[in-house]
């Protein structure tokens, strides 16, 4: 079944084509604006911000936390009615070390607090944070999505693999135009989304 959208589409195929294009120029305008140096690192309102930007132009739902339960391959992200306190409680972690971070990040993949576009956003939120508090981004394009998604599936039980995969793909090119373009693209591959090129749009 389609997700209801703005555009009207009733294709999955046609919808996936569609968000990739629209929220890809979105990730684009958020980096070129300077929008993304003005959001608070960490926070759930940030998270937000991103979202809404991203997903705006398709779906009624971007930045508004979601209401009803959500899993993907057999894991139950946390359930609606417990959604606001657990994202108090991950605003409330400490961001000051690598470690913190990543674990800060896995809380809230596990939160899940959107109806979709939690990964793509969360990246984006991520390194927002590594960039505040370390003067480091990860360089996604160097990170190997079948590794990517098999230590994001295990990390709520060990996050040892996600830090050391991570750890591996930091840079110091925290303002570069093209490492968050590729980053982006990457990103979207993850979930499948690889039809644009996020310079070409």
């Amino acid at each position: 079944m389609t997700l209801e959208n703005k555009l009207g589409i009733t294709s999955s195929a046609e919808l996936a084509t569609q968000e990739e294009r629209l929220s890809k120029k979105r990730a684009l305008e958020l980096f070129e604006s300077g929008m993304l140096n003005k959001l608070e690192p960490g926070t759930f309102k940030t998270l937000q911000v991103i979202h809404k930007q991203l997903f705006m132009d398709i779906y009624d739902f971007a930045g508004k936390v979601r209401s009803v339960n959500i899993a993907k391959g057999g894991f139950r992200f946390v359930p609606a009615m417990y959604l606001l306190d657990a994202l108090i409680q991950i605003e409330r972690m400490p961001q000051s070390t690598f470690d913190e971070i990543i674990e800060k990040y896995v809380e809230m993949n596990v939160a899940h607090p959107f109806r979709e576009g939690n990964g793509r956003s969360t990246r984006i939120w991520l390194d927002l944070i590594l960039k505040k508090e370390l003067q480091l981004v990860i360089d996604w394009s160097k990170v190997n999505k079948e590794d990517y998604l098999s230590a994001m599936e295990r990390s709520p039980i060990k996050d040892l693999e996600i830090k050391f995969l991570l750890k591996n793909a930091l840079t110091e090119h925290i303002n570069d135009r093209e490492v968050y373009m590729k980053g982006i693209d990457a990103s979207y591959m993850y979930e499948g989304y690889e039809e644009f090129k996020t310079k070409d749009l």
